[in-house]
């Protein structure tokens, strides 16, 4: 017996699916397969491959995970697919490089990570869970060469970073053109009827849908979903970059970080990193475009919007307290990290002190730290490149914004 699922009507259930989508392509396909749904009672099979070579989920991360989430939400089935085998592949999707490949127990283990900290977002009960090595490793070299007789070099090589590289004259492996085919291959496999991704994985998709085709399946919708510029407001969230906001880091970095945002990014991370109602949307969009309203009011509570969802209301407010004893009231964290010295150092130079507590990766980015008038001690800037710190007794250090440590002495 088919247990019956209250699925939305079918303009509830759209105005949410393209809810700061990039495309639905095709659009109307995917309108029949909610009507079908409906009729069938049967839920839909949303599909969305992680790459497991990078563990560490930020917001950029959650954008597509939400969107997954929504899909749940309207009553169908969330599949998710950790890429253990593909990891062993690499993928060079927005990259003038390919990404490292991986072993097969490393990809797996980075997988699992993945899983723990996408339960924050996904209802893990309801999500299911599979690895393409399932099939893609059972697959034989006849299989392989067959798969890929589905497929033109000519329509590979249309894909934006594999044209870029050849320009350069940059060297395009063989294994990298099977890529897409095995990605292909798990739509097949879960039989997909809805495929999520952000834009760059735009080309990919596209394939999976080719690929169905050729083994007389119904074709898979794609959706993309837009890159979320990090905190510095020009490129994309990463940790390469370093202007990420993690969704497993402590409560009071989350909030810090978030009101370091540009006001032109608050509405953008409200609508695609938060579940807040249309209706607050429109408001807030009001409220931003109205003179005289200080954006930081809406970027406050953004930020303990996120606290709440990853961590808990409690330690929200606990954040929003700290930071105001820290920037608002002048204060210090309650808790400081202290720093000792192997042996017995009497002074040190104060581009040295920053990297030796790791607050800046070389001694270049110290020195621009410091010229800008970010680093000071006991509360007095440090304006000195040369200047040399006398470690006599307990000093307290503090570079950027919100990175303090205890100097021991």
């Amino acid at each position: 017996m088919i247990e019956k699922t209250n699925f939305p009507p079918i303009n509830e259930q759209m105005d949410l699916i393209k809810r700061g989508a990039t495309e639905i392509i095709p659009e109307d396909e995917l309108v029949k397969k909610l009507e079908n749904s409906f009729k069938k009672n049967k839920p839909l099979n949303i599909k969305l491959g992680c790459d497991p070579t990078r563990p560490d989920l930020h917001l950029g991360h959650s954008v597509v995970l939400r969107k997954l989430a929504q899909f749940q939400s309207l009553g169908h089935q969330a599949i998710l697919i950790i890429g253990d085998f593909t990891g062993m592949i690499g993928d060079p999707t927005g990259r003038n490089t390919t990404r490292p490949p991986l072993t097969l127990d490393q990809s797996r283990s980075n997988g699992q990570s993945y899983l723990e900290q996408a339960s924050r977002i996904l209802n893990r009960e309801k999500t299911k869970i599979v690895y393409n090595s399932q099939w893609l490793g059972k697959m034989t070299f006849e299989d392989v060469i067959k798969l890929a007789s589905k497929y033109t070099v000519a329509r590979m090589l249309e894909r934006d970073d594999f044209t870029k590289r050849m320009k350069a004259s940059e060297p395009i492996s063989l294994h990298e053109l099977l890529y897409p085919l095995a990605q292909a291959m798990d739509s097949v496999a879960i039989e997909s009827d809805v495929e999520l991704g952000g834009t760059d994985q735009k080309f990919n998709l596209l394939v999976g849908r080719d690929i169905q085709r050729e083994f007389g399946m119904e074709p898979q919708v794609i959706l993309t979903m837009p890159l979320l510029v990090g905190t510095d407001g020009v490129e994309k969230m990463s940790k390469s970059y370093d202007n990420y906001i993690g969704i497993s880091e402590p409560a009071k970095d989350i909030f810090g970080k978030t009101l370091s945002i540009p006001d032109s990014l608050i509405y953008t991370y409200y609508e695609l990193a938060t579940d807040v109602p249309k209706k607050e949307l429109q408001d807030l969009e009001k409220f931003l475009e109205t003179p005289g309203n200080n954006p930081r009011d809406a970027k406050r509570k953004l930020a303990k919007t996120f606290v709440r969802m990853y961590h808990s209301q409690e330690e929200a407010e606990n954040a929003e307290k700290e930071f105001d004893r820290i920037f608002v009231d002048k204060g210090l964290p309650d808790v400081l990290e202290e720093f000792k010295f192997d042996g017995e150092v009497k002074e040190i130079g104060i581009l040295d002190l920053i990297l030796s507590v790791k607050f800046a990766p070389s001694k270049q980015e110290a020195r621009r730290l410091v010229l800008q008038g970010g680093v000071t001690i006991d509360g007095e800037r440090v304006d000195d490149i040369s200047s040399v710190i006398k470690l006599d007794k307990e000093k307290i250090l503090k570079v950027g914004k919100r990175k303090f440590i205890k100097i021991i002495s």
